[in-house]
């Protein structure tokens, strides 16, 4: 018999038993089962294997981006840091001309109106005054005059005030250092309108180096 029809009456007895051999039928289906069920998890394997590869991938690129990220983190601090040392510099510089413009100009308040006192016929020497609760960058007196006052390089309706407060101050706390004279004096490069405005209600004598800007009350 040929190899084709061996193969033939193998099929044909194979497909006998299937029909007439319950037995043998469920033993088939079972292996096929089985196969099927293999070929599946043979399936899920490889798509795990894919997957722990794909993760794999991400997890070199996550590393990747941390790595890329902390480095331009480190530069933006360093560039950061350089600013902040920067601006530091030139607020040093900036408070070091601001405190030599402010003791400049209160030097330069308490000569110029020791000078124009002088003109008016009073000899007085002026300082400053510092209480606990208060600081006057001009102050002097006489028997019968005192001076009380502020120097400021630019002043407002502020600089009127606060020296209005201080005087206050003294009233309540240091009437000794009084005169039956007071003079409230703010001495200015640059006199905002308003405190112009109110020094001449309030007879309150602002100067500058130059000149009266508001001239002081006989």
């Amino acid at each position: 018999m040929s190899e084709a029809s061996e193969l033939a009456e193998l099929k044909r007895r194979f497909l006998k038993l299937l029909d007439e051999d319950v037995e043998f039928r469920y033993t088939v289906a079972g292996y096929l089962g089985l196969s099927e069920l293999l070929k599946r998890l043979d399936g899920i394997e490889a798509e795990q294997l894919r997957l722990r590869e794909e993760m794999a991938k991400m997890r070199e690129e996550m590393i990747r981006m941390r790595e890329e990220f902390d480095k331009r983190f480190e530069a933006m601090r360093a560039d950061f840091n350089r600013m902040l040392d920067m601006i530091d510099r030139r607020l040093t510089r900036v408070e070091r001309t601001l405190e030599k413009l402010t003791l400049d100009i209160e030097e330069e308040a308490r000569s110029i109106v020791r000078h124009r006192l002088g003109e008016m016929g009073h000899e007085i020497v002026i300082s400053s005054l510092i209480k606990p609760e208060l600081e006057l960058n001009i102050y002097g007196a006489t028997d019968e005059l005192c001076v009380l006052g502020e120097a400021s390089v630019r002043a407002g309706l502020s600089v009127l005030r606060d020296l209005k407060r201080k005087l206050r101050i003294v009233e309540e706390r240091y009437p000794e250092l009084l005169r039956p004279k007071v003079v409230l004096v703010i001495y200015t490069s640059l006199a905002m309108p308003e405190l112009i405005e109110e020094a001449k209600k309030e007879g309150i004598w602002v100067l500058k180096a130059t000149g009266d800007i508001v001239a002081p009350r006989a």
